[in-house]
C-alpha cells in the first residue's frame, strides 16, 4: 500500500498528463529566433495546412487557447442571440462551461436532450425542434455533439450520416465538440473525414491538450461560409495568441510525426486494460460501455473511500455517484495494473 500522504493522479484526468515528447520538441524548434505575431508565422501556416491534408479538404482553421473557447466561440458563430443550441443532457457545453455557449452568444439558450449512452437522441432532437415554432421560442439553430462523448462512447460513421441528415431536413448547423476526437478516430480506424464534414459537420473543435499538447485547441470549420469574421470572434475574446506560433507548433509535430493517432491509441488501449482488471473484481461494475480512453464504474462508497486511503484521485461522474477513470498518453500497463491491485485490495478488505 501507498503511504497516505502519497497522491496518485493517473486517472482523474487525461488533463493531469504533462506534455508528450513529439509536442515539447515542437514547441523547443518554434522556440528559436523571432517571428511575427498573431499567426502571421510560418508554423501557423504550415499546421494550418497539415489539418487541412488531414481532413483532405480546404478548411478554415483557428488556434485558441482551450476547449471552452473553443465550443462557446464556434457555437456562437452558428446562431442569433435568438437561437438555441440542442445538445446532450450531459454534453461538456451543458455541464461544464460555466454559461460560456450562452454568454459569447449573446443569450443563445441550450436545449437538452436525452439519449442513450451520451449520444443525442434524434427523435428528440425533431421533438424539441417542432414541439413550437412561434417567436416566443428561441429557434434551434445548432446541434452540438461530442466526440468521444461524456460517457467514453463513440458515435459511429452510420450515426453520425444520420445526425447530418435530420440535420440538414431541420436546418440545424452541426457542431462536434472533438476534446477526444483523436481517440475517437483511433479506436474507430476510420478517417477523419468520414466521422466530420463527410457526415454533415459544419465545424469541430479539435482537441490538443488532451492528445498530449500542453495548451491549444483547433476549430475547424469545414462550411468556411460559418467562419466569416471569426477572427474577430477570436480576438473580442482574447482568444488571439499574440506567439501564436506555440499554439501551432505542437500541432506539426504530433500531425507530422502521427503521434496525435499513437498517442491516442496508447491511451485507449491502457482503458480497455483497465476494464478487463476491473471486471475480474468482485462487487465492481463496468457503468458504460468503454470505446475510448475512460472507464466509468461503480463500487461501494468503502471502497472508494479504501482507493483514496491508497493515494488514488478520481473524479465522481458529475456529482451523481460512480467513479471516472481516464487514461492519458503518458498511461502505463503498470500504472493500470497498480490501480487495479489496489481496488482488488480495497474490496478484499470491505469484504
Amino acid at each position: 500500500m501507498s503511504k497516505p500522504t502519497e497522491r496518485r493522479y493517473q486517472f482523474a484526468s487525461d488533463n493531469y498528463a504533462g506534455i508528450c515528447p513529439e509536442a515539447w520538441q515542437a514547441m523547443e524548434a518554434a522556440n528559436r529566433g523571432y517571428a511575427c505575431s498573431y499567426g502571421d508565422d510560418p508554423w501557423t501556416e504550415k499546421a494550418c495546412r497539415l489539418l487541412r491534408d488531414l481532413f483532405e479538404t480546404d478548411c478554415e482553421v483557428f488556434f485558441v487557447f482551450n476547449g471552452t473557447a473553443a465550443n462557446s466561440l464556434a457555437l456562437a458563430s452558428l446562431c442569433h442571440s435568438y437561437n438555441s443550441i440542442i445538445c446532450h443532457e450531459t454534453s461538456h457545453v451543458e455541464t461544464d462551461e460555466c454559461g460560456a455557449s450562452e454568454f459569447f452568444s449573446n443569450g443563445t439558450k441550450i436545449l437538452l436532450v436525452p439519449g442513450e449512452h451520451g449520444k443525442v437522441d434524434l427523435e428528440a432532437v425533431e421533438h424539441t425542434v417542432k414541439r413550437r415554432v412561434d417567436i416566443h421560442y428561441p429557434k434551434p439553430k445548432a446541434l452540438s455533439v461530442t466526440q468521444a462523448t461524456e460517457l467514453g462512447t463513440l458515435y459511429t460513421v452510420e450515426e453520425l450520416q444520420a445526425v447530418g441528415e435530420l440535420a440538414r431536413r431541420l436546418d440545424l448547423k452541426v457542431h462536434m465538440d472533438g476534446a477526444r476526437f483523436a481517440n475517437a478516430v483511433a479506436a474507430l480506424g476510420t478517417a477523419p473525414a468520414e466521422l466530420t464534414w463527410k457526415a454533415g459537420v459544419d465545424v469541430l473543435c479539435f482537441g490538443g491538450t488532451k492528445n498530449g499538447m500542453a495548451v491549444g485547441e483547433a476549430i475547424i470549420f469545414f462550411n468556411r461560409d460559418l467562419a466569416r469574421e471569426f477572427d474577430y470572434r477570436c480576438k473580442q475574446a482574447g482568444q488571439l495568441a499574440s506567439k501564436m506560433r506555440f499554439l501551432a507548433a505542437p500541432w506539426i509535430g504530433m500531425l507530422e510525426s502521427g503521434a496525435w493517432l499513437t498517442r491516442a491509441a496508447s491511451a485507449n488501449t491502457c482503458a480497455a486494460r483497465l476494464e478487463a482488471r476491473l471486471r475480474e473484481i468482485p462487487g465492481v461494475d463496468i457503468r458504460f460501455p468503454r470505446q475510448a480512453n475512460s472507464v466509468f464504474a461503480d463500487f461501494s462508497p468503502e471502497v472508494a473511500a479504501g482507493l483514496r486511503e491508497r493515494g488514488w484521485h478520481f473524479y465522481s461522474f458529475i456529482g451523481s455517484g460512480g467513479a471516472r477513470f481516464m487514461c492519458s498518453w503518458e498511461t502505463t500497463e503498470e500504472d493500470v495494473d497498480l490501480l487495479a491491485a489496489d481496488l482488488l485490495a480495497s474490496a478484499t478488505c470491505e469484504g
